[in-house]
């Protein structure tokens, strides 16, 4: 396999498509030598068949210092990784969905206090599954869900796979009956018909009571277009992968890039990968679908090119290549936790879009301040202001059995050989 590239070169406008090639020096605080354990870890989960392939990337003060392409896009048809294999990012999207909500906000068109009834009526009057009788007697939710509790994941809404619910979801087409629950690229019908009927199911917890991992980013997709007066995925691309120079971000693919969407492998009970099946639980409707229903939870497919550019804009407080985005006030309101306790990791919180790093060791060697999730087919991404990092990888594996996305930070931050000072808090 070809080794790291690109020290100390700046992210163009739209990074070419290239495989990787040898570093020449270290620099920008890290190691040469280190950053190679990175290429060797990487290429033993494909030698042991636990990935078929991965692309990581690192950003530092928005300067490529690794990027790394390894494996296979497909096995099957002996297609080699590339740096810019376009990945099914799932959760992934909630971030940019979550960025659309908080620009109509700035634009005064949406408060983070409305009701979501406000611009999908069908949420004026939801209901609540009682865990205790095993949701046999749905009681009214006692106020309702705001934009707020939605983009915070404390509006008790789950992707219906709770065993007292997965019924009544499966009745309506989602939960269980979805794919992976979360999986609506099948549908053909607009996501706000699917989150109206989402309405007239009961949720799993009282608005505000608890953190709940499930639709509401998907409402939120719906709720930018109604208040922009707009298709999601226009939005989305008019407004932000668009300008960012995100050329490789779509919810569908165009026909001309099919031979460079990653296929879909799955972990099997030996922790080693098989190529997974067609369909929503496998390679899914990305080209072939219909092509109607925009997921702003799940929906997108990306580069870890393109997925940097968008965290270094978040980085930046805002602002890319002289386009402001969001204010500064923003980003730092959507980077530091709002969820209270109520995200039960310890050490950890839930801004408005991300998980936060409340307390050093908490992840891993993340500094306090970073923020970052991932995806279901595995993929992850984490920020660190106080050290000016944007750490990117992607693979497309489900079930995800192996913990190279879970390892694969600790391996860049070990080569991190001059950190910032004063790294134990976020330098704003």
């Amino acid at each position: 396999m070809k080794r790291a590239r690109s020290l100390l070169i700046a992210l163009p406008l739209a990074l070419s498509a290239q495989t990787s090639t040898p570093s020449a020096t270290a620099a920008n605080g890290f190691s040469k030598e280190r950053l190679a354990r990175i290429d060797q870890f990487m290429q033993s989960y494909v030698d042991s068949s636990r990935v078929n392939g991965a692309v990581g990337l690192v950003l530092r003060d928005g300067k490529v210092v690794y990027e790394h392409a390894v494996g296979w896009s497909d096995r099957e048809a002996n297609r080699r990784m590339p740096s810019n294999a376009i990945f099914r990012i799932a959760s992934q999207s909630k971030a940019l969905t979550s960025t659309a909500i908080l620009m109509l906000v700035e634009e005064g068109k949406i408060a983070l206090s409305d009701p979501v009834s406000r611009f999908i009526p069908a949420y004026a009057h939801t209901t609540v599954a009682l865990r205790s009788d095993s949701g046999r007697t749905p009681v009214p939710a006692r106020r309702q869900i705001t934009i707020k509790d939605l983009i915070t994941h404390t509006a008790g809404i789950s992707y219906g796979t709770d065993t007292f619910v997965a019924q009544q979801y499966s009745a309506k087409a989602l939960g269980p009956a979805a794919g992976f629950s979360w999986y609506t690229a099948d549908k053909d019908e607009p996501i706000c018909a699917t989150m109206e009927r989402l309405a007239s199911l009961p949720f799993v917890a009282q608005p505000g009571e608890a953190w709940v991992y499930g639709y509401s980013i998907d409402i939120l997709g719906c709720v930018v277009e109604r208040a922009s007066g707009k298709p999601l995925d226009e939005f989305i691309r008019t407004r932000i992968t668009d300008p960012l120079g995100m050329r490789d971000t779509h919810f569908f693919l165009p026909l001309a890039k099919r031979d460079r969407l990653v296929a879909v492998y799955a972990s099997d009970s030996t922790n080693h990968v098989a190529r997974a099946v067609n369909g929503p639980r496998g390679q899914g409707d990305y080209v072939d679908g219909p092509r109607k229903n925009f997921s702003g939870g799940a929906g997108l497919l990306s580069t870890a090119q393109d997925y940097a550019r968008f965290l270094q804009m978040i980085l930046n407080r805002g602002e890319m290549n002289g386009v402001r985005y969001l204010s500064p006030k923003m980003v730092d309101l959507m980077t530091t936790n709002q969820s209270g306790t109520l995200y039960a990791t310890p050490g950890e919180g839930f801004g408005l879009g991300f998980q936060t790093v409340e307390k050093l060791g908490a992840d891993g060697l993340a500094s306090v301040g970073s923020f970052g999730w991932g995806g279901a087919y595995g993929s992850t991404y984490k920020v660190d202001p106080a050290e000016h990092l944007v750490i990117v990888l992607m693979i497309n594996l489900i079930p995800n059995r192996t913990d190279l996305p879970a390892k694969f930070p600790t391996l860049v931050y070990q080569a991190l050989t001059s950190p910032r000072a004063g790294t134990d808090r976020v330098q704003r």
